[in-house]
């Protein structure tokens, strides 16, 4: 076996192994996305939606619904960067960070009352912006688990790149989001629809599931998962004599 064609053996098995891993957490975040609408009556990771029905509601004079709104804006934005944190130096990256979205998808459950409406849907909607650290690219793709409008957009690209003779390389993996989004999203408006506020708890096991089978994915591709700034160039030193 030559030396190229093992690589593109083992960049096939990285390949299946990040396209499964995206599908189930997709999965998980569509699932939770429509359990946490149904329940809360928002969005718990759509942000463009919350933007608008925030700016929707100043205008009517509802200032506790827009706060509420742009509460779970910042909240998003903290779990996106708390994700990062959680994963920084982790050998198990997606396993350390799926493990928090259990935790906090636990406490979420456990908020029940209309007292703990808000800190409920806070809670979700937390979990949601955590669990976008879990896998950021696959070989060097960028793949979005909770907003899927960029894969439909890039995928829709790859379907005019295709036709005119000139795809990109592996275009069609940027459906892989949006279909287990979709599909866990009818599981869990369904499951809601059957258990009401107990879906979540369905969700916290499915996490604790995902989680469990991901600490046996190597720790090496685990961070390969992992979004990496690209390295700067090295500076040239100056040949000009110095005055």
């Amino acid at each position: 076996m030559t030396i190229e064609r093992r690589r593109r053996i083992i960049r096939r098995r990285r390949t299946a192994i990040g396209t499964v891993l995206v599908a189930a957490i997709s999965f998980l975040a569509g699932m939770t996305d429509a359990a946490g609408l149904l329940i809360a009556g928002s969005f718990v990771s759509f942000m463009s939606g919350n933007t608008t029905r925030a700016a929707v509601a100043l205008a009517d004079g509802q200032t506790g619904y827009a706060v509420i709104l742009l509460g779970a804006l910042l909240t998003f934005v903290a779990g996106n960067a708390l994700g990062i944190i959680v994963a920084h130096n982790a050998s198990r990256r997606t396993f350390r960070v799926l493990s928090g979205v259990t935790l906090i998808l636990a406490a979420a459950a456990a908020s029940t009352g209309q007292n703990f409406a808000t800190v409920q849907f806070l809670g979700i909607v937390l979990a949601m912006g955590l669990v976008n650290a879990a896998v950021e690219h696959i070989e060097g793709l960028p793949i979005g688990l909770t907003y899927v409008t960029g894969g439909l957009s890039r995928f829709g690209r790859g379907i005019g790149g295709w036709i005119v003779g000139t795809p990109r390389p592996d275009w069609a993996m940027q459906i892989v989001p949006w279909l287990g989004m979709a599909a866990g999203g009818i599981c869990g408006a369904f499951l809601e629809r059957a258990l009401g506020g107990g879906v979540l708890w369905l969700a916290c096991i499915l996490s604790a599931t995902i989680a469990i089978i991901v600490f046996f994915i190597p720790p090496r591709l685990q961070k390969r998962h992992a979004h990496h700034p690209p390295s700067r160039a090295p500076r040239l030193r100056s040949t000009r004599p110095s005055l």
